[in-house]
């Protein structure tokens, strides 16, 4: 493991672990309220964004505990998860500005949940491939995020969908 990554094991075993439960738990929520979820225009797919920004958190994790590997090619894997990762964003983004009856605010907060996990990963994946110091802090922050990000939905999926 190179020195980029030494003191990252137990973080990485702790986000790996955290977050597969709590992509588990978020389909096991959506699932109790699933119609209610379907006849939204954005849940979905807020959803899929929620669900794929775990898995780059928990593909990262995985991926940054394999001893020896260069630290650009983790860069590189964690930027081809941002991709996927941020092709669903946008297409929430977009239903998120179809939405009718939502205040601008409200849409600008729904934007920028979704937004700051793929970001700090593409910042920290970006770092990493160049070979540039603290690459893998904005990889654990995107982690972090992912993880309040897809609590705060999870609530969203089991108790707001319902008032």
């Amino acid at each position: 493991m190179e020195s980029t990554l030494v003191g990252w094991s137990d973080f990485n075993v702790a986000v790996a672990g955290a977050g597969a439960a709590l992509a588990g738990l978020l389909i096991v929520a959506m699932s109790v309220n699933i119609v209610e979820i379907l006849k939204t225009v954005t849940l979905p797919v807020r959803a899929g964004s929620s669900i794929g920004a775990l898995v780059l958190a928990v593909a990262a994790s995985c991926l940054a505990l394999i001893p020896g590997q260069p630290v650009w090619l983790l860069g590189m894997a964690v930027l081809v998860g941002v991709a996927v990762v941020w092709l669903i964003e946008v297409f929430a983004a977009r239903a998120i500005l179809r939405e009718e009856g939502q205040r601008p605010a409200f849409r600008a907060i729904k934007i920028l949940t979704g937004s700051l996990p793929p970001a700090a990963f593409t910042v920290g994946a970006v770092l990493l491939v160049t070979g540039a110091g603290g690459g893998y802090v904005w990889v654990a922050a995107g982690s972090v995020l992912s993880i309040i990000s897809a609590v705060m939905f999870s609530w969203i999926a089991l108790v707001e969908i319902l008032r």
